[in-house]
């Protein structure tokens, strides 16, 4: 136990625990992404809205999100701990030094990149899990017809609370039969959010700002754990760039603008 501690404490341990903490939340993003993608299907956001119940109440993704939040301030907090120990390590600058020709820009400014989306996660969280969970959420009714497929929306009574479970029923009318549903509707409060340019520019900004974070980050962790092999290195390379830096950043950053655009 003692040489676990001891590693856990070296630059090498911290360098691992970042590694591990950030490959998950690579994880995480991915899973995230497929699930808020259901904004943009044309149901007046049920089947985002149905996701949202999903991940706030289903046992296992509560506990895997209980890991995530711990993940995140560990990861934030190595973050900050390595950048202190680098900038104490070398108290006084080279007198010639060019950052420029030994490094990209992103991994020059790690902890200025890892900040501003900590800053980022504190307002997403409180604009829309808080309000999720604790906040005034309007619920929605959504009547699809069992035999077409077709969706009616009808707002919920302002009155209406079922918490965060699903009140779902089928009733016969003289249409047909209609599986009916009624959920927090989330949807709206994303779509309220967005008419606000002010947080369209935040949420763009710190898209641009994960970029540069997994740009650099999601190689430098198969490289932490000694993975960066000739044989491998292509496709590690090819993932981190155009999947991480560049889909999902893009994919995340299209939310906030389409809302903007079609409000």
């Amino acid at each position: 136990m003692n040489w676990f501690l001891k590693l856990m404490s070296s630059s090498l341990g911290k360098k691992y625990v970042m590694a591990l903490t950030g490959l998950f939340l690579c994880t995480f993003l991915v899973v995230h992404m497929i699930g808020n993608l259901q904004l943009f299907k044309s149901d007046n956001g049920m089947a985002f809205n149905l996701y949202a119940v999903l991940m706030t109440t289903n046992p296992l993704i509560k506990t895997v999100s209980y890991l995530l939040y711990a993940f995140i301030v560990l990861h934030a907090i190595q973050g900050i701990r390595l950048v202190f120990q680098n900038k104490s390590s070398r108290p006084v600058q080279y007198a010639v030094y060019d950052g420029k020709s030994n490094s990209s820009w992103a991994s020059r400014n790690m902890g200025l990149l890892g900040t501003l989306l900590l800053v980022f996660l504190v307002v997403h969280m409180s604009d829309f899990w808080w309000e999720y969970k604790f906040g005034h959420v309007p619920y929605a009714t959504y009547a699809t017809n069992i035999e077409t497929g077709e969706v009616k929306f009808i707002p919920a009574p302002a009155d209406y609370k079922q918490f965060n479970k699903i009140e779902e029923n089928v009733i016969s009318t003289a249409d047909g039969q209609y599986r009916i549903v009624t959920v927090k509707n989330l949807y709206l409060e994303v779509k309220e959010g967005f008419k606000a340019i002010w947080l369209v520019a935040l949420y763009i900004i710190a898209m641009a700002a994960v970029s540069f974070h997994l740009f650099h980050g999601f190689k430098s962790a198969f490289q932490t754990f000694g993975l960066n092999h000739s044989k491998y290195n292509g496709i590690i390379n090819f993932i981190g760039v155009w999947g991480f830096a560049i889909a999902i950043p893009l994919a995340f950053a299209a939310m906030p603008i389409y809302f903007f655009i079609n409000q």
